[in-house]
């Protein structure tokens, strides 16, 4: 018999034997390599090769369906935790020195206690529980409260509590056996992240390592470590089965009936003040601002994703310029001269000499110009104005991704994979829909999407 020739049985095999006969099964689709038992069983070709490609699918069904939680942990890094007896000065101090976008908040027992938590790995007593989320924009919107402009640094002070989302369920546990159908599930019923178990238990030495370690380093809860699963996880998983969800991918947004128009939008000329409670709003849906001009034409976006790789002072930014002048400050260019000039005039007209100290004593602002690669321009005298609003991605912030203030825009025609592979690609999880002449439509995001693969998922089930 030719070795390249691989005998595919007519009819199904039993379930038991579907594992074993899949790779052989795959292999004769994909060379398109049949033997003489077609005809010696008289079955057309055709229905020959749509039974095969029927038993491919079924099995690569099956495999899928079948996945749980812990195959998408793979790889994930721990959780930098931080204790909810901190402060917001405290989670500031977390958010600036990892690098990381969100900081998870724990409720431990054993913290409660004072006990280190490789202390009680054998303590079934101790409790654990991730109670939530934190990130750069919980800390700039709380600052930007009126009372706490006056006195930012006393605001610093304050409970981390006052800044946690107070969403029951946007955090929550689940176990490592969790199925992909029920994470998906959750996600849709509005959880933001999964915490998981890493189901490698701390050795000593990371836990005497992290005991040196800064208070961001991974945490020790009861002698594990844990990570989350994000909607993005979820989609990336999903991305590397697509054909599996053929023809729905191939369609259109429009079609498909995901644009939605409930949006968070703002005016280009209006105050950034005004955009606070959109920018809070975008945070918990996971979206952004859209800034549009009076004829609903996208100029841009105030993306909370963008915010995150400012530090605390572009509360002052928000506090004096327009939602327009806030994309340009924001840009990951670094702010411009005179707006830096603006927001100094004006904290001073409105009287907030505590956010102008705030923004001198803030040891994390490095000056624009003094990170320049021109020698000239790195022995510059650093700038007040030009270090309050990028980070400047020195030091800690080299990790982060930059990410511009224009938005991320798609058409109503375009397909679902195609929009997938754009939010993915620009590390967002909405895309903005916008007509041909630029005017704004809608958005769809991976809730949006979710949807639709739990809905082809149930028919595979």
């Amino acid at each position: 018999m030719d070795p390249t020739v691989v005998q595919v049985p007519v009819s199904y095999p039993s379930k038991t034997t579907i594992t074993k006969d899949l790779s052989a099964t795959a292999t004769a689709i994909s060379i398109g390599v049949y033997l003489p038992c077609q005809l010696q069983n008289k079955t057309p070709f055709s229905l020959l090769l749509t039974r095969q490609k029927g038993l491919v699918y079924f099995c690569m069904a099956e495999s899928l369906l079948a996945h749980e939680v812990s195959d998408l942990c793979l790889g994930k890094p721990a959780l930098r935790s931080l204790s909810t007896s901190a402060t917001v000065a405290d989670a500031l101090f977390a958010l600036k020195s990892s690098g990381e976008n969100f900081i998870s908040v724990w409720s431990c027992s054993h913290w409660a206690n004072g006990v280190d938590g490789d202390a009680c790995d054998d303590d079934d007593a101790a409790v654990c529980d991730c109670v939530g989320k934190i990130c750069m924009v919980d800390v700039i919107c709380y600052l930007c409260k009126e009372e706490n402009l006056l006195s930012p640094s006393e605001a610093l002070k304050a409970s981390v509590s006052l800044i946690l989302p107070q969403i029951p369920g946007l955090v929550m546990h689940v176990q490592p056996s969790t199925s992909l159908l029920e994470a998906i599930d959750l996600m849709l019923e509005g959880a933001q992240n999964l915490v998981v178990p890493i189901k490698n238990r701390v050795s000593f030495r990371r836990r005497q390592h992290q005991k040196l370690s800064p208070p961001t380093s991974p945490t020790n809860h009861n002698g594990r470590e844990f990570c989350w699963l994000t909607q993005e996880d979820v989609i990336r998983f999903l991305l590397s089965s697509i054909g599996l969800f053929s023809p729905i991918p191939a369609l259109s947004i429009d079609n498909l009936g995901i644009i939605s128009s409930d949006i968070n939008v703002v005016n280009y000329h209006s105050p950034a003040t005004l955009a606070i409670e959109a920018i809070s709003r975008s945070l918990i849906d996971q979206t952004s601002v859209a800034v549009v001009d009076s004829d609903g034409i996208l100029i841009g976006e105030i993306s909370p994703l963008t915010l995150g790789c400012c530090d605390e002072t572009v509360a002052a930014a928000i506090t004096t310029l327009s939602s327009g002048d806030l994309i340009a400050y924001i840009d990951c260019g670094g702010p411009p001269e005179e707006l830096v000039r603006v927001v100094q005039e004006r904290l001073k007209e409105k009287g907030l000499e505590g956010m102008l100290e705030q923004i001198n004593n803030s040891s994390n602002l490095v000056s624009y110009l003094s990170t320049s690669s021109s020698d000239e321009e790195s022995m510059a005298t650093p700038k007040l104005g030009r270090s309050s609003g990028k980070h400047s991605r020195s030091m800690s912030y080299s990790a982060r991704i930059v990410r511009r203030a224009e938005a991320i825009v798609c058409h109503p025609k375009s397909s679902l994979v195609a929009v997938m592979i754009q939010a993915i690609a620009h590390r967002v999880s909405y895309v903005w829909v916008i007509e041909e002449d630029c005017s704004l439509v809608g958005i769809v995001t991976f809730s949006d999407m979710l949807k639709v693969f739990r809905e082809h998922l149930e028919s595979m089930a």
